[in-house]
């Protein structure tokens, strides 16, 4: 089935015979920029330390494991020690995100970096994230020629370099950098949201086979997070630069 085949029975459900007019662009702008915000849990009601402390402690829980660097020149080291630790291969597929090129890879000459979307003899890849979720230990990934969706899921071995004030309290926060990123800051005209939103919680797991924990059963089986706690913009900073 065609994109025009999709799109044309998305239209008939809705009962429109084409294209949304201008007045209905208008309102769902509308919707977009007036969204109601849900309750958000009281335990994220914390300063920033704060909220990078619990996500740390809600990643842990669902698996994760996080290292903490005090800046970008650390992330290199930290990335290749935990390599060496799990005993994994020095060759990693990175996604072209320009935090990441805020780190001195050149620095690790035993890493082996490539830049683009995995294939599948690559083992680990390393990402950065544009929003973390304090409440429940979150990694949100907005899909986009700096992020191949593919970076989350085809490698075993998932490395997310953070930076620390890219850490919110809740979900709402995650659809509100969306939403940022849907207005063009240099012409504030509509800009478009990232194709896909996918939310990460710890490795891939599964227990559907007599309820015993497996994990890597649809996607990495190890998440590692470098946490950046300095010289990084927060997470609302990042969408307005772009």
């Amino acid at each position: 089935m065609s994109k025009d085949q999709v799109l044309s029975s998305v239209r008939r459900s809705l009962g429109r015979a084409g294209p949304v007019d201008d007045d209905m662009a208008a309102k769902l702008r509308a919707g977009i920029a007036g969204h109601a915000r849900n309750i958000v849990p009281a335990r994220t009601d914390l300063d920033d330390a704060g909220l990078v402390d619990l996500f740390q402690e809600m990643a842990e829980k669902v698996f994760a494991t996080v290292t903490r660097v005090s800046d970008m020149s650390e992330v290199p080291g930290a990335v290749g020690d935990y390599l060496r630790s799990e005993n994994l291969p020095s060759q990693i597929v990175m996604a072209p995100d320009e935090t990441l090129d805020a780190a001195p890879w050149d620095d690790n000459a035993l890493l082996e970096i490539r830049r683009g979307a995995p294939v599948e003899a690559d083992q680990v890849s390393v990402t950065s994230a544009p929003v973390a979720v304090a409440e429940t230990g979150t990694l949100a990934m907005f899909s986009g020629p700096d992020h191949p969706a593919t970076l989350n899921f085809m490698p075993e071995t998932h490395v997310v370099v953070l930076p620390a004030g890219r850490v919110v309290k809740s979900y709402e926060d995650v659809f509100d950098a969306v939403r940022a990123q849907m207005i063009d800051p240099e012409s504030g005209r509509d800009g478009l949201p990232p194709r896909t939103v996918n939310f990460v919680t710890g490795p891939s797991r599964s227990g559907d086979i007599e309820q015993t924990l497996l994990l890597g059963a649809h996607g990495p089986r190890r998440l590692h997070i470098v946490i950046v706690e300095d010289g990084a913009p927060t997470a609302g900073d990042e969408q307005q630069d772009g």
